[in-house]
This record gives structure tokens, sequence and C-alpha cells, in this order.
């Protein structure tokens, strides 16, 4: 359900933004993206969310360029970032430290390290260790001294998110044939 526009004239960019990203669900489905889910299954898989509520994000997110919607080589179809979607890896990554600071009392949950050195990205998302801003493409996230696991066996998408990988690296599940025939 997106926010009634109550704002005078439209210039608030923070409402705007609200209207496009400020949904439940919305920014994880976000994050989930940059872990590296392209599919709608997966996406479903990975959140628990109702399939009516993903098919409505999903599209929000491609009419507002946050996504791209793309048939894959499997037959099925893929939602990419796209680079106004990979600009609100700033904000992402603020609410994760803003969670990790408050939530998170047994230490990092999901450490970020960039990719070329090892080096841990600080909260402005600099290598510790090399002193660059690192670019999403070259930070890779892995389990975090405070990351406990379920202690159940997890789906292949969460088993992937929960190694060490770089952002949008895209995760390959296995579909059977009836899953490529729901296309999403």
């Amino acid at each position: 359900m997106t926010l009634p526009n109550t704002y005078a004239d439209g210039n608030c960019p923070l409402a705007r933004t609200l209207e496009v990203v400020g949904e439940r669900w919305t920014l994880l489905i976000v994050r989930d993206a940059f872990y590296g889910v392209r599919r709608f299954g997966d996406f479903a898989t990975q959140l628990g969310i109702p399939r009516a509520v993903l098919t409505g994000r999903l599209k929000t997110l491609v009419q507002e360029g946050v996504f791209t919607r793309d048939d894959d080589a499997a037959g099925g179809v893929e939602y990419r970032l796209t680079a106004k979607g990979i600009a609100l890896w700033p904000a992402v990554h603020a609410l994760m430290n803003w969670g990790e600071s408050f939530y998170s009392p047994n230490g990092t949950k999901r450490l970020l390290r960039h990719d070329l050195d090892g080096g841990v990205l600080d909260h402005e998302g600099r290598c510790q260790d090399c002193g660059a801003a690192v670019p999403v493409p070259d930070i890779r996230i892995e389990p975090g001294p405070g990351f406990q696991s379920g202690g159940t066996e997890l789906d292949p998408v969460s088993s992937a998110i929960n190694t060490p990988r770089r952002l949008l690296e895209p995760i390959a599940t296995t579909r059977t044939p009836a899953q490529a025939r729901r296309r999403g």
C-alpha cells in the first residue's frame, strides 16, 4: 500500500523515496538482491513473503527502475538491480549498521570485506586496510562473529547467502521442470 501523498507540493525527497522502498518487505527484497537472489521463487523462499505481496513489490521496483525483469536462459525470469537500485546500497548498509549496533549483542552478524585485500569495511564503506571506498561489486559478505546458524538444514538460497560471497554475485539454484514452467 503506497503512502498517501500528504506533503504540500511533492518537494520532499524522503517521502518520495519511501513511496518506492518504504513498504514492508521492499528493503528486504532489495537486500536479498544485493546478496545475489534473482528469481521470484528464491525471494519467496528466502523471505517467507506471501507470493501476492512479492509480485506487487517486484512490479513496483521494476516500474520505478530499481530492478530489471529479464528472461533467463532456463526459461524463467530474473530480477536484477539497476544502477538506480545499486545506488540504494549506502542506505541499506546504514540500516544494517544501525541494526548491528542496537540488535546484535553477540557481535556483527554479517561482515563486509573488501574482496581485493580482505580488509573489513567500516560504517562508511571504506576498507580498514587500504582506505579505499569500496564499490558494491568488490564487497564480500560473510558470516560475522555474531552470526548464529538456525541449526536446521538450510535451503540452497540460504546456504549460498550464509557462505562468503561477493555482493551482486548471482545465486544459482536448481529448478525443477515444474518450477521452470511457473514463471514469476
